[in-house]
């Protein structure tokens, strides 16, 4: 009954790169991410090469391999790809327990996350204005 799907889009060139069970929260990766969505890759390499956070080296190499795919599987030039998407979800915690007074014992929860990063190929804008 209804006409769907009628979008004539070009088909938009994305490769994807998962990571999954790297020892981090999603409450520590988030800002990470969302500080290179929409970066050049070399760009986003570099900001996270000189990052302070120790979970940036398991971005690197998430990005790397994301690289390498468009690369070799696709043949995408490799200095016109952008970050298109970048986030990350919860995976297992592990649960440890340490003694503590009286008896007690106090849970040390260790949790695992997984990382997605998505990456297109930049296209060239159309100027459509006067100005340009």
């Amino acid at each position: 009954m209804s006409k769907k799907k009628k979008i004539d889009k070009k088909k938009e060139k994305t490769v994807k790169s998962i990571n999954n069970n790297i020892r981090s929260s999603v409450r520590k990766l988030n800002p990470i991410l969302k500080g290179i969505v929409g970066k050049k890759v070399d760009i986003a390499i570099r900001d996270l090469q000189f990052s302070e956070k120790r979970i940036t080296k398991d971005i690197r190499k998430t990005i790397n391999s994301a690289v390498a795919n468009a690369e070799n599987n696709f043949q995408y030039d490799i200095d016109k790809l952008i970050v298109k998407e970048a986030y990350c979800g919860k995976k297992i915690i592990m649960k440890r327990f340490r003694p503590r007074a009286k008896g007690r014992a106090a849970p040390i929860l260790k949790p695992y996350s997984s990382v997605t990063i998505i990456l297109s190929e930049q296209q060239k804008m159309e100027s459509h204005g006067t100005k340009g």
